[in-house]
């Protein structure tokens, strides 16, 4: 069973930082590019940032919303996908959800990031 766990949302205040990190099970880690996306309470789901697969480039793709503040990093050992958040702004507040992504996509749960001003 395919398994996509997030964590590290909470509460911080504007210019704070905070990391996301995306655990992966039941899958082939290095042939899924892994992407975050988030969803603010009344809008639609929106691409953050993805990772490309480590069989290929492992190229780093991001929204311009997020460019220069977010960066999205992997740990190929422990089949982990960072999000380093920084300079959070209270507009990034949102549920944050991981997904995989090769001939089918799988999603997370979701977690939950505040950012207060």
């Amino acid at each position: 069973e395919v398994q996509l766990v997030e964590s590290g949302g909470g509460l911080v205040q504007a210019g704070g930082s905070l990391r996301l990190s995306c655990a992966a099970s039941g899958l082939s880690f290095d042939d899924y590019a892994i992407s975050w996306f988030r969803q603010a309470p009344g809008k639609e789901r929106e691409g953050v940032a993805c990772i490309s697969s480590r069989s290929s480039d492992e190229g780093t793709y991001y929204a311009d919303s997020v460019k220069g503040r977010f960066t999205i990093s992997s740990d190929n050992d422990a089949k982990t996908v960072y999000l380093q958040m920084n300079n959070l702004k209270p507009e990034d507040t949102a549920v944050y959800y991981c997904n995989a992504l090769r001939f089918k996509d799988y999603w997370g749960k979701g977690t939950l990031v505040t950012v207060s001003s």
